[in-house]
């Protein structure tokens, strides 16, 4: 099958993605008309002026929250929805290259976003401009819409719902190929209840990650290590205190993981007489919830449920509780169940931030014709679509779903050190866009 993407176009798509990638573009303090702080307003600035030299008719909001480009005419709108905004580049030490210069060595590009998701985007923007050069004409109009805030709250996407009309179908360049038609729901809550003198404990984690270590050197500190022992559970001695030991993963995988906070909860639980680690004691280390909440489980897989830290203190007790929901749960139907629940050990449930959940079709057009073109531009004839327990902006939208840009074989750089991204990859990823482009908007 004909490769879409010229030479001049693979050079044009990296010299920008090397440009955008120099604007260092993570959450920073709001300013005016900066609601994410000025770097990332300048990306988008940035990125708003690569759209209009390639031809794009572009908008950018006012207040700074999105932007947009389109191509292209007709009654329905095709969108592909990437973000420009990345998590910093932390400990610049271990980088290999600077993380803002977007540096290509090896038949490689590095820095922050290679990957998440600037790379992504770029690929898929530089994809219709070649279809542009040669010569397809769109029978729909084809929106480039590009958020702000998707490594934070999803503000700035939230914004363009609220100002702008609903795309038709489309797809979200922020994942793995093949096609990821359903995301499960994701709820992310405390659970808080009454503090006590008896014990202090403080550890505190992401939301979204199953916590690797904990840390306890408060009381009764022998009988917990004593606990830990008969449980098995591995720790080390460290100053005046111990850390249990566990293995992180992403909360979406947490049944793949080894809770630290959960295997000290469990320890905590068997020297203190305190009702709120009762509740540890009951879910044990099944991170699917079933043992409080019984099984919770549709096409879309298990319920995962990872409880990511606990304080205890004279004041109150936290836990930070993070839930992938199968995406055809009743969403309300759940936490009032789980609220009922926790009651039971004096916790209460308290909101704080949902996504709902992302399903279009198996068998719908969109999807289908999406597998057909990574079966063709792969040979991947096996390829099925899938369904995960991450988060992309494809939820946000109507009939859209999560397209690429990471090839099976891609290593994983995403929010790490030295990100990075092949560029036979990158190249790899346009033609497939272009290809996908094409069947989907052009007659």
């Amino acid at each position: 099958m004909k490769n879409l993407i010229s030479d001049d176009i693979r050079k044009q798509a990296l010299d920008a993605l090397k440009t955008i990638i120099s604007q260092p573009s993570f959450n920073q303090e709001a300013e005016k008309n900066a609601p994410f702080g000025k770097n990332i307003r300048l990306a988008l600035d940035k990125m708003m002026e690569i759209c209009k030299d390639l031809g794009f008719t572009t908008y950018e909001d006012s207040e700074g929250y999105y932007g947009y480009a389109e191509i292209g005419e007709g009654s329905e709108t095709f969108g592909i929805i990437g973000h420009l905004d990345t998590v910093p580049a932390e400990n610049f030490d271990e980088w290999n290259h600077e993380p803002y210069r977007g540096i290509i060595e090896n038949d490689t590009i590095y820095g922050r976003g290679a990957q998440d998701d600037k790379g992504p985007t770029i690929a898929a923007l530089f994809a219709v401009k070649a279809l542009m050069e040669d010569g397809y004409k769109f029978n729909k109009k084809i929106r480039f819409i590009f958020g702000t805030d998707e490594e934070i709250l999803w503000r700035g996407i939230e914004k363009y719902n609220e100002k702008e009309s609903q795309i038709d179908l489309g797809f979200s360049p922020d994942a793995e190929f093949p096609v990821t038609y359903a995301e499960k729901g994701l709820q992310q809550a405390y659970l808080i209840g009454p503090g006590t003198d008896q014990l202090k404990v403080e550890d505190k984690g992401a939301f979204n990650a199953v916590p690797a270590q904990a840390f306890y050197n408060s009381s009764k500190l022998d009988k917990v290590k004593d606990e830990l022992d008969n449980l098995g559970f591995e720790y080390k001695e460290k100053d005046d205190g111990i850390f249990v030991l566990g293995k992180t993963v992403h909360a979406m995988l947490a049944p793949q993981g080894i809770n630290a906070v959960i295997r000290l909860g469990m320890a905590l639980n068997k020297v203190f007489d305190f009702t709120p680690l009762n509740f540890i004691g009951e879910l044990k280390e099944d991170a699917t919830g079933a043992n409080i909440l019984g099984k919770v489980s549709d096409e879309t897989g298990d319920l995962t449920f990872n409880i990511s830290s606990l304080e205890i203190n004279g004041n109150e007790t936290r836990m930070q509780l993070d839930m992938r929901i199968p995406s055809t749960i009743d969403h309300d139907e759940l936490i009032e169940k789980l609220s009922e629940v926790v009651e039971k050990y004096d916790l209460q449930y308290k909101h704080y931030d949902y996504l709902a959940p992302l399903h279009v079709p198996a068998n719908s057009t969109l999807v289908q014709t999406l597998m057909d073109v990574y079966r063709d531009k792969t040979g991947d004839k096996d390829a099925q679509p899938q369904i995960s327990g991450g988060a992309t902006f494809a939820r946000t939208m109507n009939n859209c779903v999560a397209f690429g840009a990471m090839l099976p074989t891609t290593p994983d750089y995403m929010h790490q050190t030295n990100e990075q991204w092949s560029v036979a990859d990158f190249n790899k990823a346009m033609d497939i866009y272009a290809e996908a482009v094409k069947r989907l908007c052009v007659d």
